[in-house]
């Protein structure tokens, strides 16, 4: 069964810009997000459906599958996604043997900017590169999915 573990976190500065080796936009829309999440993607000219299992206790791991389908197959699923679309482009930033995948999000996620790092074990270590900050690992509100119903400008300090 094919798993993702990853570590995400709060990006501290922009520096993150000039160290990426590439950039995309990605635009993605969800027909379920309940237990699982299913979603679609398009990433630049590229189609994806990704379905993903719930996080363990921890938040680091989950069940993922994603399988690329044509751009025309993947614009005609958004028409069937559940309100809120997340907008954003992703950075690439290599850092020692890993790279950490920046997001920039758009639209009522303005301002919001995560980094995650994938990892073959949960007990890999890596490397931080300094743009990094708090870690939210695990911390639901920066799920894309929860973002699409609960957006970014819509958070106050008491509530989230």
């Amino acid at each position: 069964m094919p798993l993702e573990i990853e570590r995400k976190f709060l990006v501290s500065d922009n520096s993150y810009k000039r160290l990426a080796t590439s950039n995309s936009h990605i635009m993605q829309g969800y027909i379920c997000s309940k237990r699982c999440t299913v979603r679609v993607r398009i990433r630049d000219n590229k189609g994806y459906l990704t379905i993903k299992g719930p996080s363990d206790k921890s938040g680091i791991s989950r069940y993922e599958w994603e399988k690329e389908i044509s751009l025309h197959d993947a614009e005609d699923l958004m028409l069937l996604c559940e309100p809120g679309v997340i907008d954003k482009v992703r950075y690439l930033v290599p850092s020692g043997k890993h790279t950490f995948e920046v997001d920039e999000f758009f639209g009522e996620n303005q301002g919001l900017v995560v980094a995650e790092v994938e990892l073959p074990s949960e007990d890999e270590p890596y490397e931080r590169p300094a743009f990094i900050g708090q870690e939210v690992t695990g911390d639901r509100r920066y799920y894309n999915s929860h973002l699409r119903k609960n957006p970014y400008s819509k958070w106050t300090e008491n509530h989230e």
